[in-house]
This record gives C-alpha cells, structure tokens and sequence, in this order.
C-alpha cells in the first residue's frame, strides 16, 4: 500500500451510524482501498447499566452480512480489541443498542494499481548481471555451484570429526 491514515469515528445517541465508503474518496485513478480496525473502545460518559452493540454491515461475494463486531459494558468491558480488514466495499458501523459514545479506530489504507504493476516491471528489468549470467550457466550445462553436506557425527563424514581422531575414541570409552 502506498499511503496509510488513521481511521477514527464516534458511534452515539444521535448519531449511531457512520459509513465508510472508499468510492467517495475517488482521486482520478485506480487506487485500492483497505480499512482496518484495531479497537472499540467505551467513552467515560457510558452508562454503566448498559449494553452497547456495534453491528457492521459490508459485502460478501454473495451478498451484505450484518454482524456484531462488539458488545461493551462500563464494569465488564470497556474496549474490544479487533482485527478486521475490509477491501473496497462500503462499510457501515452501526450502535445497535445502547447509548454510547463507542470509539472506533484503525487504518486506512490506500495503493494505487497502476503505481504496483509499474514497480513490479521496474523489479524485472533490475535483475543483476550476476544472477542472470548464473541463469545462463545452468541452463547451458555449464558450471554450477554445489552445496556442501554437512552433518554431525563422529564417523568421519563430511562436518564429523575424522575417523581416526582422539575425541572419537575418547568418546566412545566414557
């Protein structure tokens, strides 16, 4: 992703439903959009007999889910840890119960189509002399480049102690 804002709205009495809707925010070209939320969190002014429901609602491939994210209680739980992300489609945060005020925050985060395609050729015509002088040698037959064994024992194979050694011997009497 290119660009990355802090998220943040404000569910309450009066004002119980925010959208968050990446098409609005439109600048001319392809861009992807993708929230995050990290947390909601229970204002100080809540009530402290009181439920407070947060439904979100979002497209799936088949059609809108709405589903609790969060249920806060002052004495309970104050604040919901979360990690949703939500890719593109309008996103509608909604107090379902209760009064508030229910914080959300997390990210927004916006890349642009064309900026990644054009870094991934970018990438291609990058590749070192090196590596493709390597690429050339192996499929030719030419030389390449063998890994060495390496093991632990005390055998006298490759990475152990030679055969004939004092530390094998020495070892084996204890």
């Amino acid at each position: 992703m290119a660009d990355e804002y802090f998220y943040g709205a404000t569910l309450k009495d009066g004002n119980k439903t925010v959208t968050w809707d990446p098409d609005t925010k439109a600048e001319g070209y392809p861009r992807t959009h993708k929230l995050i939320i990290k947390q909601c969190i229970l204002g100080h002014e809540a009530a402290a007999d009181e439920f407070n429901v947060v439904q979100v609602e979002t497209m799936t491939i088949r059609d809108t889910l709405r589903i609790p994210i969060a249920v806060l209680k002052v004495g309970e739980a104050r604040q919901c840890r979360l990690d949703l992300e939500f890719s593109d489609s309008p996103v509608t945060f909604t107090l379902v119960e209760g009064k508030g005020p229910v914080h959300i925050h997390g990210q927004h985060l916006l890349g642009s189509l064309v900026e990644e395609f054009e870094d991934m050729e970018e990438m291609e015509e990058e590749v070192p002399e090196e590596e493709e002088d390597d690429e050339d040698d192996d499929e030719e037959g030419g030389p390449q480049k063998k890994k060495q064994k390496l093991t632990n024992n005390s055998k006298g194979k490759p990475g152990g102690l030679p055969a004939g050694s004092n530390s094998a011997k020495n070892s084996k009497k204890k």
